[in-house]
């Protein structure tokens, strides 16, 4: 039977890493954080890999069934994220229903429309949120030792979208100590400051001592 270490290390510095996510904006996002890493990305889409079911009870436990997911049916390391906008009015909602806010198939505009409009059904409640963001890697699908990194990125949640850029719940988000709101960043400045940057350079940092 083959060394386990020696499936991991080979698996470890493999030159190619699947992203596992069918979202076209975390993929570029992701993409440009890891700029600089050895690594040639390739998507789950390309390599015909359908989306994982999503049954954990927090962004950590989806992430991780994510990029298991994609490693074992590729055979390739994987990197997955999941993230979402957190409200503490309503409980932590959306939460990691953000992309299926308003529906399975919901669309960005139709998940915002539901959060303003519960929102506006609370007047007094504060509108205190937080972008949250877990992003996972692991070397092979049964990876005891997976990397898992957490960060958020606080603000609160505006009546009137603002901006053109990102993607989700972007528009709604206004960044705490600051005038802008997430969508008003152009895409260079919000991969510095926000939740999914911040976990995926905080998972780079721990992953690199494996590449070498």
């Amino acid at each position: 039977m083959p060394d386990p270490a020696l499936i991991a290390r080979r698996l470890t510095v493999s030159s190619r890493l699947v992203v596992a996510t069918g979202n076209p904006g975390k993929v570029r996002e992701i993409s440009a954080l890891l700029e600089g890493v050895d690594v040639e990305l390739v998507t789950q889409k390309e390599l015909g890999v359908e989306d994982a079911v999503e049954d954990g009870l927090s962004f950590a436990e989806n992430s991780l069934i994510k990029a298991r997911h994609a490693a074992r049916i590729t055979g390739l390391p994987a990197l997955a994220d999941d993230s979402g906008i957190v409200v503490d009015a309503l409980a932590g909602a959306p939460g990691i229903r953000s992309a299926r806010y308003a529906g399975e198939d919901a669309s960005d505009a139709q998940n915002n429309a539901k959060l303003l409009a519960t929102l506006k059904a609370m007047p007094d409640a504060p509108r205190t949120a937080r972008f949250f963001c877990a992003a996972v890697y692991v070397a092979f699908a049964d990876d005891p030792c997976p990397i898992i990194a957490q960060a958020s990125w606080e603000g609160e949640i505006i009546d009137t979208a603002r901006g053109t850029n990102g993607f989700g719940y972007d528009p709604l988000f206004l960044i705490q100590g600051d005038t802008r709101t997430s969508a008003q960043l152009a895409p260079q400045d919000k991969n510095k400051v926000s939740h999914r940057a911040k976990a995926v350079r905080a998972l780079i940092a721990e992953l690199k001592p494996r590449l070498l």
